[in-house]
């Protein structure tokens, strides 16, 4: 099963972290907004905050946006976005 969800990234900020909101998430990352560096900290941190593998994880829009969404691939375990 897939889904998407929508991500507002906040880069630069003072430490990770993940807030859920009725959306989809916003997420605070150490991150700069450089060479990719904060698209491959967004998905360490929401991987780890979904309880997924960073495989699962695809930016399908917004890849140099601070909107983003991302499509999660589920490996048969359910879980509550």
């Amino acid at each position: 099963m897939k889904r998407s969800i929508n991500v507002r990234v906040i880069p630069r900020a003072r430490k990770n972290d993940v807030i859920e909101f009725a959306g989809g998430f916003k997420v605070y990352l150490t991150a700069p907004p450089t060479e990719e560096k904060a698209n491959k900290a967004l998905l360490e941190v929401l991987a780890r905050h979904l309880n997924l593998k960073k495989s699962q994880l695809t930016i399908i829009k917004g890849e140099k946006s601070r909107n983003k969404v991302i499509r999660v691939k589920n490996s048969g375990r359910s879980f509550l976005l």
